[in-house]
């Protein structure tokens, strides 16, 4: 009887999603009086020992370099036979792109109950009830898994990573791993930046800056706090930025813990990409914007006479 949790990793480092996932899965298991052991799939560099401080006991890994990149039948295949061998009742993932390619396939092998996009520990006092979000972030749903293997997958920024002493045992997993159907030719990656769904600070930008001569308000303040940048989906449409950089409902989800848009109306087709940030801060010179309803704090006024004195206020901020 175990709760495992799949650890993903990106050029050999563990991601701070998984890492929010670890301390959610050891927390389920300290609620159900249960171990928490972990998997990670590829070459990884980092000490997996240390790992033992988000509580889990034992990290399997299967060192094999055909899993540095994604294939999710394969990732499937390989953990569900890792649950099998450590007697896994519950499996977590986190709800990153990797999850959700992952687990309803893992689901379909384990014939296990699946839940999406967690929000909050599984209620266990009667069953296992889950909390969700629902309608692009507008509502939850409780759901109840009565298979015997449960599967979740964690919304990013829902759980707060917490650490104390800890050692982890880790042992090589005995597997034969899949050929991947699909083979990667080339992989083009964007340098220097901070990752939009790692960032603990996303400044965004819209219409309202005219233009991509104008940007340095976005990028200005994001160099300052360490943050990421992005935009709505018209800009990228119109090519003021790249497209990596959209988020929103069609584009890239986001749950920082800090959104700052400036100069964006918050179409509704925004807000479902944006809308987990724990603070929103908006910048609009239109009192009637949308995006002042979903905002934790707002300021009515033009992006190119308030985004200055922001700037500067940081940096005095930063000097001191």
């Amino acid at each position: 009887m175990s709760i495992l949790i799949f650890l993903d990793q990106a050029d050999g480092h563990i991601k701070k999603a998984s890492l929010e996932a670890a301390s959610y899965g050891a927390a389920i298991a300290l609620q159900t009086g249960t171990t928490a052991e972990a998997i990670v799939l590829g070459t990884v560099t980092e000490d997996l020992a240390a790992l033992g401080i988000y509580g889990i006991s034992k990290v399997h890994t299967v060192s094999n370099a055909t899993l540095n990149q994604l294939d999710a039948q394969v990732y499937a295949k390989v953990i569900a036979e890792a649950a099998a061998a450590s007697g896994a009742t519950v499996i977590v993932f986190s709800n990153n792109l990797t999850g959700k390619a992952v687990a309803p396939r893992l689901s379909v092998r384990l014939k296990a109950g699946l839940v999406t996009g967690a929000v909050a520990l599984p209620d266990t006092s009667n069953g296992f009830i889950v909390k969700k979000n629902v309608f692009s972030g507008k509502a939850f749903a409780n759901v109840s898994i009565n298979t015997a293997v449960k599967i979740i997958s964690l919304n990013t920024n829902a759980y707060s990573i917490t650490t104390k002493e800890g050692v982890a045992a880790v042992t090589e997993f005995a597997t034969t791993v899949d050929t991947p159907k699909v083979q990667v030719t080339a992989t083009n990656k964007v340098e220097g930046e901070v990752p939009l769904t790692e960032a603990d600070i996303v400044i965004s930008g819209g219409r309202g800056l005219k233009g991509p001569e104008n940007w340095a308000l976005v990028t200005d303040l994001a160099k300052l706090l360490g943050a990421a940048t992005a935009c709505s989906r018209p800009v990228a449409d119109i090519n003021w930025r790249p497209h990596h950089e959209h988020v929103g409902q069609t584009g890239i989800a986001i749950a920082p813990n800090l959104y700052f848009a400036i100069g964006i109306s918050g179409a509704i087709q925004h807000l479902a990409g944006v809308n987990r940030s724990k603070t929103i801060v908006v910048i609009n010179k239109d009192p009637e914007a949308p995006f002042f309803k979903a905002a934790d704090y707002g300021i009515v006024g033009d992006a190119f006479e308030v985004m200055p004195k922001i700037i500067e206020a940081v940096k005095k901020l930063k000097a001191q």
